[in-house]
């Protein structure tokens, strides 16, 4: 349903809605709900129940709390595009949505949180989080490192920032992911690349010299991996506990038979009887089906049914349609 939550009878029937929910999510601007009259001190009153989810840019308090904010905005301000790509070349925005999708993760956490607590209390939170809160957390053990020890993370490109060997190598037909920090990991690599040599190297036998050295290691593997193509190395780096595995493209993603052994395209039927795939929830609860049962709706489609459930009899909802309400 949607629903003008600028004009009285949108705010009328929205705290109705209010009154029976268990959860009320938004994410607009901090200051808009409070204008619109539908903030946590709005809702509480009439439903102390309510689990409050809210989502914004920068926070709900501070100097940036009324900026507008998007995922490209809080990937820069984070750090995050500062870390990610190619030294040299600038920073880099990650391929995805990745802050949106973590507050929205986050979010999700925090509302199964304040609902399992509300078993025990009775009452509703208000749980918050923002875009630039997500992501600095997500910033993991970038952030760790630089509180720990001042030490500012730079671009490492396809590299691990600080686990040597670890990254891209070519291969005859395309590129493979190869990580062997550990001593043993090491010394399996070295043998099974052809290179017991390597061993011998005193200022390659322990993972801080290897860091000091990266580049020389790199080029070294590369140029053993290069000779053979990219399943050859998987097959053969992987029984021995070596993290390896292709670099695919989206097509070849859902071509691999791990990814359609679990079904992560998942075949739904649309409104108008078309069957399309979708991206399955990653989500497994054993005993519990995982499907989705309906695809997204026409905006709006249930505005009649909404209405009806709150009490409005059918003058009322042809009114408020009239007007431009729902």
């Amino acid at each position: 349903m949607t629903l003008d939550l600028k004009t009285a009878e949108g705010h009328e029937v929205f705290l109705k809605l209010v009154a029976r929910a268990d959860v009320l999510v938004e994410n607009m601007r901090a200051p808009v709900k409070h204008r619109l009259k539908i903030a946590w001190e709005d809702v509480r009153a009439i439903n102390p129940r309510l689990v409050y989810g809210s989502i914004s840019g920068f926070g709900q308090t501070g100097p940036y709390a009324s900026r507008a904010g998007v995922d490209q905005i809080a990937q820069g301000m984070s750090g995050l595009m500062s870390v990610t790509g190619e030294p040299g070349r600038g920073p880099m925005r990650v391929g995805i949505a990745v802050a949106d999708m973590t507050a929205g993760n986050l979010l999700a956490l925090a509302i199964m949180m304040a609902l399992y607590e509300r078993e025990r209390t009775g009452e509703g939170r208000w749980v918050h989080t923002s875009l630039l809160e997500s992501q600095v957390f997500m910033l993991d053990f970038q952030a760790a490192r630089y509180l720990a020890t001042g030490e500012t993370p730079r671009q490492a490109g396809n590299e691990h920032p600080t686990v040597v060997p670890t990254g891209v190598f070519p291969t005859v037909d395309g590129y493979v992911n190869i990580a062997a920090s550990a001593s043993h990991q090491w010394r399996r690599l070295c043998e099974i690349l052809g290179r017991p040599d390597w061993l011998e190297r005193e200022d390659w036998s322990t993972q801080v010299g290897r860091g000091r050295d990266r580049q020389a290691v790199h080029d070294a593997i590369a140029a053993e991996t290069r000779k053979r193509p990219t399943a050859y190395w998987v097959e053969k780096l992987e029984p021995e506990g070596l993290p390896c595995g292709p670099i695919y493209t989206v097509d070849q993603v859902f071509a691999d038979p791990q990814v359609q052994h679990l079904k992560i395209a998942t075949p739904i039927t649309d409104e108008r009887g078309a069957v399309r795939r979708v991206v399955a929830s990653p989500l497994n609860i054993e005993g519990a089906e995982k499907a989705i049962r309906t695809p997204a709706e026409i905006t709006g489609r249930h505005g009649a049914e909404i209405l009806a459930w709150l009490g409005y009899g059918e003058g009322d909802v042809t009114d408020l349609i009239g007007k431009g309400v729902i």
